[in-house]
């Protein structure tokens, strides 16, 4: 078995249910597994606390505090809401719209502790859906490859990151997810990438998915256009 794995996903207020307890039952599970060489909590950057999600008001509790120079995964989760309309020159934004639960961690201390875990080698920084782009705007992924919901394509774009249209892209100590179920493809990703294949095909089998889609990574030769 290779060394133990800990995962930190961070809840923040409007978070999706779906982004977070996917990837937590699937890395739960590659815990049980690996005999607990995979582990994964709860946390905030606000420490223990109940966190309310972006949908119907529940609610999940936070165990803990976000540590960024834990050595491990930390894994975003996107928002949940209505997709908003971009604000007109005297509008503003939809409250409780995507857009506004997203910057809204921008005003938060989440920004300062993932430019640490960023910053940071042991660390891999994970995101689903729109948790991709919290690091994209806040500056912290500039030249990097990502992908996100395919409706902020654009944002990742604008805040200086290669976009890429696929389920999973993996950057190295960047992993990031497309849309909401693509949860359950990244947490099987990195139980596969941590814990080997053996221990997320088991996974897998569990919960009777298969995973969609290939991999990303900027490896090989550039394809010709077709």
């Amino acid at each position: 078995m290779r060394k133990p794995v800990h995962i930190q996903i961070v809840l923040f207020d409007g978070f999706d249910p779906l982004d977070v307890v996917a990837p937590f039952e699937v890395l739960h599970a590659g815990g049980t597994a690996t005999g607990g060489a995979v582990s994964v909590e709860l946390v905030s950057a606000e420490g223990p606390r109940e966190v309310v999600s972006g949908t119907g008001g529940m609610a999940l509790r936070a165990a803990g505090s976000l540590d960024p120079a834990r050595p491990g995964v930390v894994l975003l989760p996107g928002a949940a809401g209505p997709l908003g309309e971009p604000p007109g020159e005297d509008g503003e934004p939809e409250p409780g719209s995507i857009p506004v639960l997203l910057a809204a961690t921008l005003a938060t201390s989440l920004p300062g502790l993932l430019a640490e875990a960023v910053g940071d080698a042991a660390v891999v920084v994970a995101g689903v859906c729109g948790g991709s782009l919290i690091p994209a705007m806040a500056g912290l992924l500039e030249g990097r490859h990502a992908t996100t919901h395919h409706l902020g394509l654009d944002l990742l774009d604008a805040a200086g990151v290669h976009a890429v249209r696929a389920r999973v892209v993996d950057d190295g100590d960047l992993v990031t997810g497309a849309g909401v179920t693509s949860g359950l493809d990244l947490a099987l990703y990195l139980l596969e990438r941590e814990a080997g294949p053996r221990v997320a095909h088991a996974v897998e089998e569990l919960f009777a998915y298969e995973r969609r889609g290939t991999v990303w990574r900027a490896t090989g030769p550039v394809p010709a256009a077709f």
